[in-house]
């Protein structure tokens, strides 16, 4: 597949993934460029394998503010009815590709806006409604955290979804759950499209976490 063709449309279950140079299965070796994430109900949507630093193994990466409109909806409808049974009065976005989610999730679920967070520091922002930010994606790069401090009204005695793209090793969501533990507050569930392998049960045990889509850590060689 050509890297911009990749997050553009969800396959059908039956489609015929052999043929275009990928195999529909979990037993993928890494030997493809692209990986197949299932929905639960058997469609398919292809990931490009990103290699890890060290060259050996590999993640499937969604970038979900480059998928089409048609892939953002499907992510967002399944994730909607996942978080629905927690009742969630308000959910709360992780910059950057967490937004895109947690907007389209938050209009399907009825609500009238969501919370984002920030990765700079606006002149309003005050640093102890902060902590240090870093992800998989982003390796050696330290960011900061913020919340606005005059959104914090309306996460007051609400039940909070935190919403990002991807799961991976945690350190994304941790980072989201520590700030709001300085303000006092606390997530009832965690919602993202797709998590990568497992590396993020130890980090993230305590809390529920919802998902649409799976994927492993890729054997590159």
């Amino acid at each position: 597949m050509t890297p911009e063709s990749f997050w553009q449309d969800v396959l059908p279950a039956d489609a015929g993934c052999t043929a275009q140079g990928f195999a529909p299965t979990a037993e993928h070796t890494g030997t493809e460029a692209c990986y197949p994430a299932r929905f639960e109900d058997g469609r398919i949507l292809m990931l490009p394998v990103r290699p890890l630093p060290g060259g050996r193994l590999g993640l499937a990466s969604l970038i979900i503010n480059q998928a089409s409109f048609p892939v953002v909806e499907a992510l967002a409808e399944v994730l909607a009815r996942k978080l629905a049974p927690f009742s969630p009065d308000l959910l709360i976005g992780l910059p950057t590709l967490g937004l895109t989610l947690a907007s389209e999730v938050a209009r399907k679920l009825g609500h009238r806006r969501y919370v984002p967070l920030g990765s700079s520091a606006k002149f309003w922002y005050r640093d102890e409604l902060s902590v240090p930010l870093s992800s998989v994606t982003t390796p050696g790069r330290t960011k900061r955290l913020y919340i606005d401090p005059r959104l914090l009204p309306l996460l007051t005695e609400r039940r909070i979804a935190l919403i990002d793209d991807v799961i991976s090793s945690g350190a994304s969501m941790n980072a989201a759950i520590q700030l709001l533990r300085r303000c006092g507050l606390k997530p009832d569930v965690l919602g993202v499209a797709m998590l990568q392998s497992d590396r993020w049960r130890e980090a993230l045990a305590p809390w529920p976490i919802v998902t649409v889509l799976h994927s492993p850590i890729i054997t590159l060689a």
